[in-house]
């Protein structure tokens, strides 16, 4: 779980979204209270904090979106962040990657039904 937190690539699990989110909370509110008591000086900090924090949760959101077999761009519809956060996967592998669960992932002996050819 978050082996690659700030890449699009690849597929995860509604629970590592899930906690994505919470994290992304916590520190945007926790930080946003500790630099309201810092003034004008505080508004530069919270800028260097917020960016990498919405590359964090937008790489976690496209990645969520992988699993369910939609492009990243999905996550920018409204509420549909509440349908990544509970529908189901696709089984098996995608274009994106196999199924973090591991659900329906075959390898290539049981998907052809016969062992591949070495060639000499």
């Amino acid at each position: 779980m978050f082996k690659t937190s700030f890449s699009f690539d690849g597929r995860i699990r509604r629970t590592e979204y899930g906690l994505s989110y919470l994290i992304y909370l916590a520190i945007y509110f926790s930080s946003g209270l500790l630099i309201s008591q810092l003034g004008d000086a505080g508004s530069i900090i919270l800028l260097v904090i917020v960016i990498p924090l919405l590359w964090f949760l937008f790489a976690q959101g496209a990645k969520r979106c992988h699993d369910r077999g939609n492009s990243g761009w999905y996550q920018l519809i409204p509420f549909y962040g509440l349908w990544m956060l509970f529908g189901d996967s696709e089984h098996g592998p995608n274009e994106y990657g196999p199924n973090p669960k591991g659900i329906g992932n075959t390898d290539e002996i049981n998907e052809i039904g016969k062992p591949l050819e070495i060639e000499d």
